[in-house]
């Protein structure tokens, strides 16, 4: 395994019941610090593929996984690994933003208090801190007591992204983090994007090409459960080497 591999995938098999194989031996390689998009057709697989990277698709009934996902060599499906660790490990920025129905502060500080990180006065330096790597200080810090829920959807998912780095994970997955937003708001989550990633290792989940070229370092492109083809942006993007990958990147489905 490369140095800079971050998370590992081997053998990996999903079933949604005994005849719907949702992910088909699908074999990769994801770069630590980096930017990772997985694209393709809707229901081909993509954000089956980045649940099961937090094992948030063990949520989900009737979904039987097989194969290992190994992170920093470690298989995150080892019987005596605990889920709870391994979700905190992986911050998730959901399609639409869900709010906790409290304030703007409590929301960001929600994680850092179940996990019993902060406290009192270094507790609103570690709020004040994840909402400006969310870029949202300037636009909240008069209001953190206001419920989050009156903040615009494009708000409410830079408190989302603040929260899940509060808990400090190593790795950010995005499924579809800006397809609710207005392009101004989706914009904002992009930057934030580009930016984290000189400290975590990003996946993100898109549907549109266009995202895709404007953030991947790396990328996965799937077709009907399996991965078709995957390597640097440059590469796939400029010199495919499948023809699945060159008619999608033509526009051919």
């Amino acid at each position: 395994m490369m140095n800079d591999t971050h998370i590992q995938i081997n053998n990996l098999n999903v079933f949604y019941d005994r005849t719907q194989q949702a992910l088909i031996n699908v074999n990769l390689s994801i770069p630590r610090n980096r930017i990772t998009v997985i694209m393709g057709p809707s229901g081909c697989g993509k954000s089956t593929l980045l649940k099961t990277m937090n094992r948030f698709l063990e949520l989900t009934d009737g979904a039987r996984i097989t194969g290992e996902v190994l992170i920093d060599g470690d298989n995150i499906y080892a019987p005596e690994r605990d889920v709870t660790e391994i979700r905190k490990e992986t911050g998730l920025l959901a399609q639409r933003p869900f709010m906790l129905p409290m304030s703007i502060y409590e929301n960001v500080a929600y994680g850092l208090r179940i996990h019993g990180l902060k406290r009192g006065k270094e507790l609103d330096r570690a709020v004040q801190h994840y909402l400006e790597v969310a870029g949202l200080w300037d636009e909240v810090k008069d209001r953190l007591n206001a419920p989050a829920t009156r903040l615009s959807i494009g708000q409410q998912q830079r408190v989302c992204l603040a929260r899940g780095l509060a808990v400090e994970p190593e790795i950010l997955l995005g499924d579809e983090p800006t397809s609710a937003l207005d392009p101004i708001s989706a914009a904002k989550i992009e930057a934030r994007l580009m930016e984290l990633k000189t400290q975590y290792t990003i996946v993100v989940v898109t549907h549109t090409l266009r995202q895709a070229k404007r953030l991947a370092d790396h990328v996965i492109f799937m077709y009907l459960g399996e991965v078709v083809e995957a390597g640097p942006a440059a590469q796939v993007f400029e010199h495919p080497q499948q023809e699945r990958t060159r008619g999608y990147l033509s526009g051919q489905f």
